[in-house]
């Protein structure tokens, strides 16, 4: 089977950019339906009143996003392969891709369920959970770490159906999951009374159904059907394609890892400001994070928009794709900071009945306000990087803005939790202009000049 065509040559703007928005509209939308995780998550557990449970749900949530969220390569990996084969027209390449990134998957799932006796207290002991918020975080996450398989098989199966444009397929299936996630949050939190216990329980429950769901649609789909044949053949496990594998998952791994660790502190110094701060940062993470899933939608679109551009050897339409997609992330950041600014207060104070938690979220909701406009430029150059594989240099840039933040935040002890969120914008604004530095001369030395330059592989670059 023949993937759909690529994107549209460059002297063509009208129908270049309605190629990114026919990828980044639906990745919006799916993006938005999984932040309903966390804000259904945090909006039931609100209902309690009860500041110790909704900041074991925050801590508890945090941990996992940290442990799990470390291998999102599974996914941007799978989309920049499949993009680059897609560009290629090369079907089988596809479906060794997704064999090779299965068995990945399979494998990390295993690890990490060996290793739960000891990942679970020493994460906990990590980011500083006392007595009964250290509890019912335990519970949380102890329940929701059985999940963690589901999680990385779909991050694989999601990554291969969006480097195949077939992001549509995708929204359908987040909607599905998220309507049976807040069905069960609902049920088993304020209707059976099971707390924080019934939050993580929803989770792992929706989490199983999105695999099965995804499944299905892959059973319909020629080249995943040719995946299982791919996997028998000795050629899909050669050393050369699994190295390039182990590259791009390497880099992308220690990205992301380097990334949580600025999550991890960050909540780790609200957790020190005590069970209030926490919480309320936590609402005003979902917030930062909800506009990010959104913007994010152009990185979706980058990633298999360049990833197509770097296959098919283009890079005069490849600088043309930059600049629309960073054209239309400041737009819509700017949408973003303006409906925040206008209902923000409001919106965040109704993920409580707390009334300290809600009153803290409140003095500090101009942060949330700010971030989409400041992690813009960093959010798309994340998509071209990652389509073109230019992983090294993405982790180079990654590693420089943590060694900011970590120095940002020390210095911004004496203005407390709005200290915490300027060190969290000046880690934004330092991987963007990273990024925005380095990029000219990666389009230079990988894409060249014109249509027929050298293409030589540029994982490593």
């Amino acid at each position: 089977m023949r993937h759909p065509p690529p994107a549209p040559a460059p002297d063509m703007p009208f129908a270049m950019h309605r190629a990114i928005w026919a990828i980044a509209l639906p990745a919006m939308l799916t993006n938005v339906a999984t932040a309903l995780f966390g804000l259904a998550d945090m909006w039931v557990i609100g209902r309690l009143g009860d500041a110790s449970a909704q900041g074991a749900v925050e801590l508890g949530a945090k941990l996992l996003m940290g442990l799990l969220t470390v291998f999102n390569f599974l996914r941007s990996g799978t989309v920049a392969l499949t993009a680059q084969a897609a560009g290629r027209a090369d079907a089988e390449d596809q479906a060794a891709t997704l064999a090779r990134a299965v068995a990945v998957a399979l494998l990390i799932g295993l690890i990490l369920l060996l290793a739960r006796p000891l990942v679970i207290p020493a994460g906990l002991d990590l980011l500083d959970a006392r007595g009964q918020l250290a509890a019912d975080a335990h519970l949380y996450v102890g329940i929701r770490y059985w999940g963690g398989v589901a999680w990385l098989v779909n991050a694989v199966l999601i990554g291969w159906l969006i480097g195949r444009r077939r992001v549509r397929a995708v929204l359908l299936i987040e909607i599905f999951a998220n309507i049976a996630h807040v069905a069960l949050d609902l049920g088993l939190v304020l209707g059976l009374g099971w707390g924080v216990a019934g939050v993580a329980t929803a989770t792992v429950a929706s989490e199983t159904a999105k695999l099965l769901a995804l499944a299905t649609i892959l059973a319909g789909e020629a080249p995943a059907r040719r995946a299982l044949a791919m996997a028998r053949l000795p050629g899909t496990w050669q050393a050369a394609e699994l190295a390039t594998l182990f590259r791009l998952n390497r880099d992308l791994f220690l990205r992301t890892l380097l990334l949580m660790a600025a999550f991890l502190l960050m909540t780790r110094a609200g957790a020190r400001q005590g069970a209030t701060i926490l919480a309320a940062n936590g609402i005003l993470f979902q917030l930062f994070m909800l506009s990010a899933l959104i913007l994010d939608g152009f990185e979706s679109a980058a990633q298999v928009l360049c990833g197509e551009a770097r296959g098919g050897r283009d890079p005069r339409h490849f600088r043309r794709l930059v600049r629309a997609l960073l054209l239309w992330g400041g737009a819509t950041g700017l949408v973003i900071s303006l409906a925040y600014a206008l209902t923000g207060a409001p919106l965040a104070a109704s993920f409580t009945t707390a009334p300290d938690v809600a009153a803290a979220a409140s003095a500090h909701i101009g942060w949330a306000v700010a971030l989409p406009l400041v992690g813009m430029v960093s959010f798309v150059l994340d998509g071209v990087f990652i389509g073109a594989t230019w992983t090294r240099a993405m982790l180079g840039t990654m590693a420089a803005a943590l060694a900011a933040f970590a120095l940002a935040l020390l210095a911004a002890t004496p203005l407390g939790n709005h200290g915490l969120w300027l060190a969290f914008s000046l880690f934004l604004l330092a991987r963007g202009a990273g990024q925005a530095l380095l990029l000219p001369r990666l389009i230079r030395r990988t894409l060249g000049t014109d249509a027929t330059a050298d293409m030589r592989v540029a994982i490593g670059n």
